[in-house]
């Protein structure tokens, strides 16, 4: 690790614990992270950064519980199943600090594009491909009138509607790895037409990643489509 992933591995740290200080004393901090009260206090308030070893375990494994545990908070399920995550997608700030806590934690390689389905996915796909430094691209059920060249993925649903989904030819080159995420997997046929769309293309599959999973149907189709890593950051019942 240079100097530079150092840095940034620390200061992803703090981001963390600033987030948990946020509804935690320290006695409570210190107990949730076994780290002194008088060291965490340091670390929020900037004065020094925590060293390699434990921002690592922060980051990879506190910071995931950490932004389940805040996700599991902000989203709402009503009695018919529907999930409103609006005060996480939009979010940006949120996003952000989880970009790289779950590259880190789920063990996604760095991908050449990370790719999503408009609208609600585009924000965390935007954290994500800003975190790893490559291309964002998102596919849309309608064709932009000034592209010529397009991918396309159709599916026809159980209940007969056919769904399209449009990305421009040049948004993926063949050879190149693909990241797919949302913010929520429900049934996985939006993911399995991103995944047509990756396969088309000649790229290949980085992994597929969620916030939220409703329920587990949607994760194991997109298991049985890849042999890459497919995750969630948590799963509501829905």
């Amino acid at each position: 690790m240079n100097r530079a992933e150092k840095a940034a591995l620390q200061l992803r740290a703090v981001d963390v614990l600033c987030m948990l200080k946020e509804t935690r004393t320290y006695d409570e901090l210190e107990a949730k992270t076994g780290l002194p009260a008088g060291d965490l206090n340091r670390y929020v308030n900037g004065h020094v950064l925590p060293g390699t070893d434990r921002a690592r375990a922060v980051v990879e494994d506190l910071g995931k519980e950490a932004l389940a545990e805040e996700l599991e908070a902000r989203i709402r399920v009503d009695g018919e199943g529907y999930v409103d995550n609006s005060d996480v997608v939009f979010d940006q700030p949120f996003l952000n600090l989880a970009a790289p806590v779950v590259a880190d934690s789920f063990g996604f390689d760095r991908p050449d594009v990370v790719l999503t389905a408009a609208t609600d996915g585009i924000t965390l796909a935007a954290s994500l491909a800003s975190y790893y430094g490559t291309r964002c691209a998102y596919a849309k059920k309608r064709k932009e009138t000034a592209v010529e060249e397009f991918i396309e993925a159709r599916e026809r649903l159980d209940s007969g509607i056919e769904i399209t989904y449009y990305l421009p030819e040049s948004s993926i080159n063949e050879g190149e790895s693909v990241l797919v995420v949302d913010d929520l997997i429900r049934s996985g046929e939006t993911q399995e037409l991103l995944l047509d769309i990756v396969e088309t293309a000649g790229a290949d599959v980085a992994g597929v990643f969620a916030l939220i999973a409703a329920g587990d149907d949607g994760i194991g189709r997109a298991r049985g489509r890849t042999d890459s890593v497919v995750d969630a950051l948590t799963t509501v019942q829905a």
